[in-house]
C-alpha cells in the first residue's frame, strides 16, 4: 500500500499499481480483508490529482475478493482526468460506517480513526469495476465521469451518514460496460448502510443497467435517498424503478 500524506499538493501524471485481494494472507497470518488491499491510500486534505492512474490488478471479486485501487481519506481532495481500475470495491471514499457487520470487517488504516465527514470531487475520470466499485460514506461529486462495468454487479454502495445532506452526486456522467457484460446485468446502486444517498442528474445509462436500476440489498427502504433525474440511454427505464427511488424525466 502506497500512503500519500501530502496536504494541498498537486500530483500529476503518476501511475500507481497494486495486486492485493482480500483473500490473500497478510504477513500477520490473517486475510488482508478489504481495507488493507488498497494500492494507494491518500490521506492529505486538499490534494489535487491530475491525469493519474490508480489500479488494483488482483482480478475479479469472484476469485480475489475485494481489492481497492484507491482509498481516499482526506477532505477536499480533487481528481481530474484520472483513471481508477479494479473489480470489486475499486474506489473507497471515507469515512467508514460506525461499526462493521462482522469481525475484522474494517481491519486496516481507518479501523480506529474518528468517522470524520469528507467531501471529494471527481471530474472527467474513468472508474472501472464490477461489484460495489464506488463505495463509502463521503459526500462525493462526480462530474462528466465514466463508470465502466467490467462484470455484472453494482456501481455504487454508499454508506452515507444519516446527518449528511448529500451522498454521491453524479452529474452528466456515463454508465458503460465492457463488451462481454450482458445487458441488464448491472445496478446503479445498492445501500451499504440504511441512509445511503445517490443522486443522478442527466446521465447516460447503457443497456447493461437492468430495468429496476436500483437494489435495496434487503435493507429497510425508509431511509434511502436514491434519486434519478434526466437519465437517457437504453438503461434509463425510469418507469420500472422501485417505488423508493425518486425519478423525474
Amino acid at each position: 500500500m502506497r500512503i500519500l500524506t501530502e496536504r494541498d499538493a498537486v500530483i500529476e501524471d503518476q501511475i500507481f499499481t497494486g495486486n492485493i485481494g482480500a483473500r490473500q494472507i497478510h504477513p500477520d497470518g490473517r486475510p488482508y480483508h478489504t481495507f488493507r488491499t488498497a494500492s494507494v491510500l491518500a490521506e492529505g486534505s486538499g490534494t489535487v490529482f491530475r491525469r493519474c492512474v490508480f489500479e488494483n490488478t488482483a482480478g475479479s471479486g469472484r476469485t480475489a475478493g475485494q481489492a481497492i485501487a484507491l482509498y481516499l481519506d482526506g477532505d477536499g481532495i480533487v481528481l481530474e482526468d484520472c483513471i481508477i481500475r479494479g473489480h470489486q470495491d475499486t474506489l473507497f471514499l471515507a469515512p467508514l460506517p460506525p461499526v462493521p457487520y462482522e469481525k475484522d470487517g474494517f481491519l486496516g488504516p481507518g479501523e480506529n480513526a474518528p468517522r470524520t465527514d469528507r467531501t471529494v470531487y471527481l471530474r472527467r475520470c474513468l472508474i472501472e469495476g464490477g461489484v460495489d466499485f464506488v463505495f463509502g460514506g463521503a459526500t462525493a461529486y462526480f462530474d462528466d465521469c465514466e463508470f465502466r462495468s467490467v462484470e455484472p454487479g453494482y456501481v455504487f454502495a454508499p454508506s452515507t451518514p444519516a446527518h449528511a445532506e448529500e451522498g454521491f452526486v453524479v452529474r452528466g456522467c456515463r454508465f458503460t460496460a465492457a463488451p462481454d457484460v450482458p445487458d441488464g446485468s448491472c445496478y446503479i446502486a445498492r445501500p451499504w448502510r440504511e441512509h445511503a444517498a445517490v443522486r443522478l442528474e442527466n446521465c447516460y445509462l447503457g443497456a447493461h443497467i437492468c430495468p429496476a436500476g436500483w437494489d435495496d440489498w434487503g435493507k429497510p427502504t425508509e431511509g434511502l435517498r436514491f434519486q434519478e433525474t434526466g437519465s437517457t440511454g437504453p438503461g434509463a427505464r425510469l418507469r420500472e424503478r422501485p417505488a423508493y427511488v425518486r425519478t423525474e424525466q
